[in-house]
Order: C-alpha cells, then sequence, then structure tokens
C-alpha cells in the first residue's frame, strides 16, 4: 500500500564563530575544566556575538540543508522553526528566516518545547506533509541560550551553548513497511507538573522580562534516563521496530552521562551512538539536528541508516522519532 513519507533530502548547521572554553570559564566562575567534563562530558561551547540572532543561525542552518538537499526555497512551503530564545516575543523568528531567504509562500511558524523543540517540529512538519498540506518543509532548531544564562551560576552557565541545526524534508510515496525511507514513527510527551524544574525565571506576562535559567539538576537526570528510554522504545514500537534495527541513536546532546545511561537502558551499544556534547554542549532544540549534520558530513550516517532521535527538555516535554536516512 503507497503511503505519503516525510524524507529527510539533506541536513545543515551554524555555529557562532566564538568558541568558549571551559577553562576561559573557569577564569570567571567557581569551576575548572576537569569538574565540568567529569559531570557533563562537555569541554567547550560557540557564543553567539553581539547583534547576532537566533534567526541568524537559523537562517545558516537553513540555507546549508537546502544546499545538501539539491532544493531550494520553491521546493518548500513550510517552514516549523524550534526555539526557546526567538528574536522577540513577536512575530515568530521562522517568519525572519522564511524572509532571509527569500520566500514568499507557505506559511513558517516556531514551535516552544524547549530542549524536546526539534521532536516536535519535526512532527509537526511531518504531519503536515503526511497529509498533503506540504509538499516540502525546512525544521530547523535554533537557539541563542547564552541570552538566558546567568553567568555567575556555576550550575548552568556551563552546560549551554548557541547553533542551529536544520533538516529538509520532501513528500515521497513509500510502501508503508519499514524500509521506507523517511519519518517512520514520532511519539511526544509532556508533564507540566515540573515547571519548576528547569525553567526560565521571566517572561511577558509574569516579569515583563526575558528572565534567567534555573535547573534543579538532580530531578532532569532522574527523569530524563527514564523519560528518554520510554520514549525512544514507544517510536521503535510504534514503527514495528526494536532496538536491533537502530543503526544509530541520536540524542539530545545535554549531558555525556544522561547519553549513555539512556543507551545503556534501551540496550543500544555507545558504539551506535551520535555523542557532539563535547564541542557545543547543550544546545537545546538545535542540538539533534547539529549531531545529525556532523554525522552525514562525516560519513558516519549513511542512506538507508536508521535513526532514532530524542529528547528531553523544561515542562517536562520529552519526544522520539523513528527516521530511515
Amino acid at each position: 500500500m503507497s503511503v505519503r513519507r516525510a524524507v529527510a533530502m539533506g541536513a545543515g548547521a551554524a555555529l557562532p564563530e566564538r568558541v568558549v572554553t571551559n577553562t576561559e570559564l573557569a577564569a570567571s566562575v567557581d569551576t575548572t575544566h576537569d569538574w565540568i567534563v567529569e559531570r557533563t562530558g562537555i569541554h567547550q561551547r560557540h557564543i553567539a556575538a553581539d547583534g547576532q540572532l537566533t534567526s541568524d543561525l537559523a537562517t545558516d542552518a537553513a540555507r546549508r540543508a537546502l544546499a545538501m538537499a539539491g532544493m531550494d526555497v520553491g521546493d518548500i512551503d513550510l517552514i516549523v522553526l524550534a526555539t526557546a530564545t526567538p528574536d522577540q516575543t513577536f512575530p515568530s523568528t521562522a517568519t525572519r528566516v522564511q524572509h532571509n531567504l527569500g520566500m514568499k509562500h507557505g506559511c513558517a511558524f516556531d514551535v516552544q518545547a524547549v530542549c524536546s523543540g526539534f521532536v516536535y517540529a519535526l512532527t509537526v512538519a511531518t504531519q503536515f506533509i503526511e497529509t498533503g498540506k506540504a509538499r516540502g518543509a525546512v525544521v530547523i532548531g535554533a537557539e541563542t541560550f547564552s541570552r538566558i544564562l546567568d553567568w555567575s551560576d556555576r550550575a548552568t552557565c556551563v552546560l549551554f551553548g548557541d547553533g542551529a541545526g536544520a533538516v529538509v524534508l520532501r513528500g515521497e510515496d513509500g510502501t508503508g513497511t519499514t524500509d521506507d525511507r523517511g519519518v517512520l514513527s514520532t511519539e511526544l510527551r509532556s508533564d507540566g507538573q515540573h515547571n519548576t524544574a528547569l525553567y526560565v525565571d521571566g517572561g511577558p506576562s509574569s516579569t515583563g522580562v526575558a528572565g534567567h535559567l534555573r535547573m534543579n539538576g538532580r530531578e532532569v537526570f532522574k527523569h530524563a534516563v527514564r523519560n528518554l528510554a520510554e520514549i525512544g522504545e514507544a517510536a521503535l514500537a510504534t514503527a514495528g521496530l526494536t532496538s536491533d534495527d537502530v543503526s544509530w541513536v541520536i540524542p539530545h546532546q545535554a549531558n555525556a552521562r544522561i547519553i549513555a545511561s539512556t543507551a545503556q537502558k534501551i540496550g543500544v551499544p555507545m558504539e551506535r551512538v551520535i555523542v557532539t556534547v563535547q564541542d557545543h554542549a547543550n544546545t537545546s532544540a538545535a542540538s539533534i539536528p547539529l549531531a545529525l549534520d556532523v554525522a552525514i558530513r562525516d560519513g558516519r550516517i549513511q542512506p538507508g541508516d536508521l535513526l532514532l532521535l530524542e529528547a528531553m527538555g523544561g515542562g517536562f516535554t520529552w519526544g522520539a522519532a523513528a527516521l530511515r536516512w
């Protein structure tokens, strides 16, 4: 039976030029390189330049993804951008990217699920394509988290960085089997009772200012491993697959210990897990497409590989997707 699939055609990424190492951070907060690496696996992060916006990074990533796909804006009619650090309260950052790309048709909008944002955005775009509402889409995760960090708080400022990643999807007919290319399944969850475990202490309605990121690290770690394992297994089961079918797990790049613990729980060896957190820290919604882009360009991911994407973010939100490249 023929079914419509959202097939990934290309990926792209963008990172600010400025690199801040752990040693540089240790000069301004009470920490050390070894302390950060031991607890998180992070060695460095990229920080946006003055005047460099989330939309700038998102636009660069989208252009690179379109170039890899061999497509242009005439081939897409949807942009879904995941971000917790938009350029403005409104309009959406996605519409700024739409303008930057010279796209004057279709629609563009943001979704907000923090670190799970890319999986949420991918799910939305997939539904548009599968139902025939879009022919092609650019799905973007982009953040300038450096703008909402308290740089005196060593528990949070060492963890995050800025960046963007994008994937181009195109509608194609598949056979309806797990051998099809494209998004085979997605699963999303949320539980708002955990609001204060990972949040920003500001907003237009509450304080009138953007605020700073706050986190209960132990609480996040505890829920992350359990939730990521559960949602990954659910996405595979929905597609009729198991962990043995997975070529690569591409997890949210938050913490090396969370990544390793989750892989063990779902039964995938670390040799089949893409890890890039050491190079760019936690870039929230951007981290999965950033890691995906790295692994495609270095040759690890090959056509036909089955990818399991999974993430958890503030709220809590969490989600996973099974995608055959």
